[in-house]
């Protein structure tokens, strides 16, 4: 019998320690790629809506920050629309990216986005949701991108309708999700694991 000489199955790897590398050039001091790296201006002195900022942190069980983790954030425009092609309920503000994508700081670990705060898109079911920003986390030893979402803490009327939140079963679960507001910044500490783990989605 000849032998088929089948080759193994390639090992699998986690996104660092080059994600940076390939996604944030400039932040890892690699010039000539991109003038600036791609989702760090989200907005312009065009953009309409409350400018905000968004600070967060992705904090492992030890209570500890990652460093070395990237955050990408989707969100509509201030009137409930996303700038992108599939959008069929009209056109998104085109002063306005809808996509930021930040790495952490190598000395705290947080990320900041100026961005403004989006408005409410409807449900599969035509339910409006409460405001909120989808965020994607990649870090060394993170084997998929986690998904999450940020809610707003002064929006409580919108939160409590919302079909999303709704469905959360352990409702002691749902401040994971909440960020809190001090003037124009809101802040949201993303915990991977431990007593106040923030709630994924499987998307």
């Amino acid at each position: 019998m000849q032998s088929l000489g089948r080759l193994k199955e390639t090992a699998s790897q986690t996104a660092g320690p080059y994600v940076h590398i390939g996604l944030t050039p400039n932040f890892c001091d690699i010039g000539g790629v991109y003038s600036t790296d791609l989702g760090t201006q989200m907005v312009n002195d065009k953009t309409k809506g409350e400018r905000i900022t968004v600070k967060a942190r992705v904090i492992d069980g030890s209570g500890t920050p990652l460093r070395d983790s990237l955050i990408e954030i989707w969100q509509a425009d201030a009137d409930g629309l996303y700038n992108s092609p599939s959008e069929m309920r009209g056109s998104a503000d085109p002063n306005f990216t809808g996509w930021g994508r930040c790495p952490a700081d190598m000395d705290t670990g947080e990320f900041v986005f100026q961005t403004i705060k989006p408005g409410r898109v409807p449900f599969r079911d035509g339910r409006p949701m409460a405001p909120h920003i989808t965020f994607w986390i990649v870090a060394r030893g993170i084997n998929l991108g986690l998904h999450t979402r940020m809610y707003f803490g002064d929006e409580e009327k919108a939160n409590a309708e919302d079909p999303i939140l709704q469905r959360v079963e352990h409702k002691v679960r749902v401040p994971t999700l909440i960020a809190r507001r001090d003037g124009d910044v809101y802040t949201f500490d993303i915990h991977l694991q431990g007593d106040r783990e923030t709630i994924f989605f499987d998307i």
